[in-house]
């Protein structure tokens, strides 16, 4: 009879966590918030960003301190009517420019009493030029933030009370539990030729197959709830596609690169 003693116990608890290092939920202005992880087992930054619907509002991250937040080449995302974009800076007076790699992810993209919550993730390196490299060692990062002051997704009426710093906010580090939704869920290989596996911690119903513009191309309907699914797409051009996973209680976004 195989014996389980204090240690191994202990082991098998330690390897459900994953080390992270988070700011919280900052509050940057009225109706706007912040939180950014970054997760050192993952090597992935996750952000949550709450700004009104109605208008777009961005986040400028890096180090760079108080009064140097519009400066050329600093990294930065913002929201339009629909997503989020990745951008950089083109300096005071300008608009910001969209980065041609748009290297974030987004997760979730809700809208509830006039707010908008988006949930969106990167690798903490990209290897792109434009994008800041987040650095697990630093325990700080700096925060620059501004949003239109009245409705609408025109880049400008962003001055005075409608911008702001948040500078060395704190990287706090923490042990969180292994996330067990569809969100831990992992494709490989990618890229691929065409053939690939889901492996996913949860239930998995349904794949939605789509476009990089939101063509929907195929749903692949997944019988008996597995965890573990072969997918093919040989029949598509190489490129890049956004595959969704859904369950009875939730769903997420992943990429696909197909050679």
């Amino acid at each position: 009879m195989k014996k389980i003693t204090l240690l191994g116990i202990l082991a098998i608890s330690l390897s459900g966590f994953a080390q992270q290092k988070t700011t919280g939920d900052v509050t940057l202005s009225t109706n706007m918030t912040a939180n950014l992880t970054l997760n050192n087992t993952t090597s992935k930054a996750t952000l949550k960003l709450t700004g009104p619907s109605d208008r777009w509002f961005a986040l400028q991250f890096g180090a760079f301190g108080s009064g140097g937040g519009m400066e050329s080449g600093e990294d930065l995302v913002y929201t339009n009517a629909t997503t989020l974009i990745d951008a950089s800076q083109n300096g005071v007076g300008s608009a910001p420019g969209t980065d041609a790699s748009q290297s974030w992810t987004v997760t979730s993209n809700t809208v509830t009493s006039g707010i908008r919550t988006i949930i969106a993730e990167r690798n903490l390196s990209t290897g792109d030029a434009n994008d800041y490299t987040f650095n697990y060692a630093n325990t700080t990062i700096d925060f620059a933030w501004a949003r239109r002051s009245n409705a609408g997704y025109a880049m400008n009426n962003h001055g005075g009370a409608n911008r702001g710093y948040n500078v060395s906010v704190p990287l706090s580090a923490s042990l969180g539990v292994d996330d067990f939704g569809l969100k831990a869920s992992a494709i490989y290989p990618n890229p691929s030729n065409g053939n690939f596996t889901i492996e996913t911690k949860t239930g998995l119903d349904q794949i939605n197959v789509y476009s990089l513009i939101g063509t929907l191309i195929e749903t692949i309907e997944v019988k008996d709830k597995s965890n573990t699914v072969e997918v093919s797409l040989k029949n598509l051009q190489s490129g890049v596609y956004l595959i969704e996973l859904q369950n009875d209680q939730e769903k997420t976004w992943k990429k696909i690169v197909l050679n």
